[in-house]
């Protein structure tokens, strides 16, 4: 089993990927079967939050990409400003990790938020879509979306 351990902050070529849902890319260890079917482990830092492209260096010199998975999820859309704020507000009293990009709001995919963002005259479609949160005010650094 290869033992993934270190976040690489310099780009070079991959040896591998490893292809994570956003949830497993927030645990700092876990058993995982690269995209060729190879065993591996992470044992990163505890707090990582791994994104995609990212890059993890194993103990043998291999390196290995991360690919966020297509997951389930809502997105909202809507005209006004503050009522996007507002959405934004209310998903985020209920803990709900968020990815902000201009124009709309991602949330993985939850029939009784969607039907609390429709009661605030937003629009609400799913897709299957890599999702990548806000880390939030204490994260440890900016996350910013296209």
């Amino acid at each position: 089993m290869i033992h993934l351990t270190d976040r690489l902050k310099t780009s070079r070529e991959a040896t591998a990927t490893l292809t994570l849902p956003w949830e497993e890319r927030t645990r700092s260890r876990l058993r995982v079967v690269l995209d060729d079917g190879s065993e591996a482990g992470l044992f990163l830092p505890r707090g990582t939050v791994l994104h995609d492209g990212d890059l993890l260096a194993s103990d043998n010199g291999d390196v290995v990409r991360i690919r966020a998975a297509d997951e389930a999820l809502s997105s909202v859309t809507g005209h006004d400003p503050l009522t996007m704020a507002r959405a934004c507000y209310h998903l985020g009293n209920r803990h709900t990790p968020i990815e902000i990009t201009s124009g709309r709001i991602r949330y993985r995919f939850d029939p009784v938020l969607d039907e609390m963002i429709r009661g605030l005259g937003l629009t609400v479609s799913h897709d299957q879509a890599p999702f990548d949160p806000e880390a939030g005010a204490y994260g440890g650094g900016h996350h910013h979306h296209g």
